[in-house]
């Protein structure tokens, strides 16, 4: 694969992806649609080695919820926006989609935590729904 590169809102962190993904969910956990404001949150998933950051890792901030095994968010305390999380002990990336600045060629491949999606969304795909967390990846 070749280099995809990503960025915050301000520029003050860029990224890149050069590993091979896993798979793209969109996820309508209560959690994720908190902590970005919107619907679902659609996220990449690779091994850790296929991503790094190019500039700005210390304009992260980290936040984790105290009684959750492996959510967290990580964002940049400029602009906020979401930006990738290394998570070292699932050896994996997590991107927001969001966060790229050009196209990383894959698609979101399945839904997941649909049981407890807003009552307001509306899934208008054919993609496969998981009621709870998703299958392994």
């Amino acid at each position: 694969m070749t280099s995809v590169k990503g960025s915050c809102l301000c520029g003050a962190i860029a990224f890149e992806m050069t590993g091979t993904p896993r798979g793209v969910t969109r996820c309508h956990c209560t959690r994720c649609r908190k902590v970005r404001g919107t619907g679902h949150a659609v996220n990449l998933f690779l091994p850790l080695d296929g991503c790094r950051y190019l500039r700005g890792q210390e304009q992260i901030t980290q936040y984790r919820l105290p009684e959750v095994k492996y959510f967290g968010h990580w964002f940049c305390r400029v602009c906020g926006s979401s930006v990738p999380r290394l998570d070292e002990q699932r050896g994996i990336a997590i991107i927001p989609m969001g966060a790229f600045d050009d196209d990383p060629g894959v698609r979101p491949d399945r839904h997941i935590h649909v049981g407890s999606k807003a009552d307001w969304e509306t899934i208008l795909d054919d993609l496969p729904q998981f009621e709870a967390g998703p299958p392994t990846l």
